[in-house]
């Protein structure tokens, strides 16, 4: 028999003292949603089935007592630690859910400039590890747009990437250990070491998971020495989009490691570069950053391979290190964002997908005309790709739509999902990734048998063997 609301806030109570069980009505509202559906929490209007509570843990014993209970009684649980997901990761898809925040276990254990690695806890605020590290010279290399609100513990669950993933990889290339919670409230510790050859990564169980096996407590990243006053950067307008992305594969294939690469489209770009670009222009820039022999190497091959590419028009240096500085979106340009669409009912939307070379722009053309046709209320579409590899690049469409004839709740199903689906379709139609870096969530989930393939039931037995009663964040990743 399932526990009633008032049973479950009353056991939560026991174990973690009644001022850490959130009840109030209009927090947990707001809890039962992510940017996903953002649009509701800007107008105020809320229709996903509200949790229980909100649990605010403050230690790994915390979190697995919390699991404990929750498995023995079959209750959804829903782990958050910053709170900036985008794709309904964090959603409550049932009634009486229990949301398990992490932000108060915001400790950084150690940082060891030795070994070249931080530990921290789950809530440790990205930025905060940051700042504390660069106080002794160095950078966890990790800078996703979200820095200054997002948290440890969500960055290795959505497996996340930042701006400067082309020198210094992903987070799954930066995560050395780690110390997680499993339903039943089993604690397991990944030690932090280089490499091991001691049978399967178990680390890329954790990492990416989306609270779906489990609940990360405690991460280890890497750190690399931080040199900005070598930085250098670079760019170049262009017309074609095909010839950008020819110039980022020739990088990437000639084996230079510029920290930012990146080919905007016309429309894109206009948001960035009309103080300098035209309005048909393409722009490709990087950043070269590290060792000075290094950089000065880098930015000397990137410069010779975009020669060889007729039409391409160098760009003064100092736009493009203005244009990034402020590239990052803290709490202030959230407000502001919100805001603008609260008063102009003009919606600003991302989804980012990745492929190989050959089949990245023909998905970008794809899924640009696709959008055109069929989605009314589009002022503004485009892309641009952030993050380069020897073997291909990703491609993230950035999209602008009036809501019409549309409340705001009604948003997601008449808007925000016939694009997805559009770039969803095209983009497994060509073999690429419906996703690059986001996470599936609950928005992408309906694609992930054909994301999957032949290997979907290597998924579902992961999720069977470490959370065989269902109640980790349940339709995330998995469809429900």
């Amino acid at each position: 028999m399932s526990l009633t609301r008032i049973e479950i806030v009353e056991h939560l109570q026991r174990i973690l003292g009644p001022e850490y069980v959130i009840t109030d009505e209009h927090e947990l509202q707001r809890s039962s949603i992510d940017n996903f559906r953002k649009l509701q929490n800007i107008f105020g209007v809320y229709t996903m089935p509200v949790p229980a509570a909100v649990a605010m843990v403050r230690s790994t014993q915390d979190a697995a007592a919390v699991l404990a209970f929750a498995d023995e009684h079959g209750v959804n649980v829903v782990a958050r630690t910053g709170g900036t997901a985008t794709e309904g990761g964090l959603e409550t898809p049932v009634e009486n859910s229990i949301v398990m925040d992490g932000s108060l276990m915001n400790q950084i254990v150690s940082v060891d400039a030795y070994n070249m690695q931080a530990t921290a806890q789950c809530g440790v605020p990205l930025q905060l590890l940051e700042d504390r590290v660069r106080e002794l010279g160095l950078t966890t290399g990790h800078s996703p747009q979200s820095k200054p609100i997002a948290s440890m513990g969500g960055l290795v669950a959505t497996r996340s990437i930042g701006q400067f993933s082309t020198l210094y990889g992903g987070i799954e290339d930066m995560v050395v250990g780690c110390e997680v919670v499993f339903p039943g409230g089993q604690v397991s510790r990944i030690k932090n070491v280089p490499r091991r050859a001691a049978g399967p990564d178990i680390r890329h169980i954790v990492i990416g998971n989306e609270g779906a096996l489990c609940f990360i407590s405690e991460v280890t990243v890497k750190l690399f020495p931080y040199m900005p006053e070598n930085n250098i950067f670079l760019g170049w307008t262009l017309k074609d989009m095909k010839v950008g992305f020819e110039v980022l594969r020739e990088v990437m294939v000639a084996g230079y490691k510029p920290s930012v690469a990146r080919l905007y489209d016309p429309e894109d770009g206009q948001l960035h570069f009309s103080h300098f670009a035209a309005p048909d222009d393409c722009i490709v820039l990087f950043m070269a950053e590290g060792n000075a022999g290094i950089t000065k190497a880098t930015a000397e091959g990137i410069a010779e391979i975009v020669a060889r590419h007729p039409g391409c028009t160098p760009v003064d240096a100092q736009l493009i290190s203005t244009w990034f500085d402020d590239l990052v979106w803290g709490p202030d340009k959230v407000a502001r964002e919100d805001e603008r669409i609260r008063t102009t009912r003009n919606v600003n939307r991302t989804t980012e997908i990745s492929a190989d070379w050959s089949s990245v722009n023909a998905i970008y053309e794809a899924a640009l005309a696709r959008i055109r046709s069929e989605i009314r209320g589009i002022t503004l579409l485009g892309g641009h790709s952030s993050h380069s590899y020897i073997n291909g690049t990703n491609m993230y469409f950035n999209y602008f739509y009036d809501l019409i004839d549309c409340e705001p709740e009604e948003e997601n199903d008449k808007y925000y999902f016939p694009i997805i689906a559009i770039i969803c379709e095209e983009t497994l139609r060509h073999g690429g990734s419906i996703v690059h870096h986001h996470g599936i969530g609950k928005a992408r989930a309906r694609w992930v048998k054909d994301e999957y393939g032949s290997s979907y039931p290597m998924l579902v037995a992961l999720k069977k063997a470490f959370d065989p009663n269902g109640i980790m964040n349940m339709g995330t990743i998995i469809p429900r």
